[in-house]
């Protein structure tokens, strides 16, 4: 069974649909290569992808451990190269609750094996900064 059904709406924009769910994502062009910026782009979906499987990763360690990082948030930075236009690096800055600290060494082997990040190309710069906060 397929994943999604993706289709071109026009004007650099296209429409995936979640075959299990239906749930649509759009994304459209970034300002800097001829869009409009008004949804996420394609990279910008990578980079976010990124950083929700390694949340979701680290959610289920959570479930593992009985340790709730319910409210955990991240800040995603993306790096374009122009020759070849291509994502080059990724920033993510996650922010735990301050609890969760002593398992800091179980969330970076987390982000570090999530599927994503194991799919992408090793050129692309991966940096992940943790920090805790009350």
């Amino acid at each position: 069974m397929h994943t999604s059904v993706v289709e071109y709406m026009g004007k650099l924009r296209t429409q995936a649909t979640h075959v299990n769910s239906n749930t649509i994502i759009g994304s459209d062009a970034p300002l800097d290569n001829k869009g409009n910026g008004e949804l996420f782009s394609p990279t910008d979906l990578l980079a976010t992808s990124l950083c929700q499987c390694m949340l979701t990763i680290m959610g289920i360690k959570a479930d593992e451990l009985n340790v709730n990082i319910t409210g955990t948030k991240a800040s995603v930075r993306k790096v374009m190269k122009s020759v070849p236009r291509r994502v080059q690096k990724i920033e993510i800055k996650i922010e735990f609750p301050g609890e969760a600290k002593s398992h800091h060494q179980i969330w970076e082997q987390a982000a570090r094996d999530c599927p994503v990040a194991l799919s992408l190309h090793p050129d692309i710069q991966q940096i992940v900064l943790i920090d805790y906060v009350n």
